[in-house]
């Protein structure tokens, strides 16, 4: 994937989740979740996108 395709997804990302809302946007990111962990196919590299996103969250979030 490109840059530039990135971009272009991540925005169309972000558009969805602001037109379904602040209260559907959990449930909309499991959903997206859940289709891509499905199509990416291995349980490996899912885990381990899990652990890298759930890092990345966590140095994040203020205490």
């Amino acid at each position: 994937m490109t840059d530039s395709e990135l971009d272009t997804v991540y925005t169309q990302l972000c558009k969805t989740m602001t037109n379904l809302g602040e209260v559907n946007g959990p449930l909309f990111l499991a959903r997206f979740a859940l289709l891509a962990i499905e199509r990416i196919g291995n349980a490996q590299t899912c885990l381990g996108l899990i652990d890298a996103a759930g890092k990345n969250v966590s140095a994040a979030v203020p205490e």
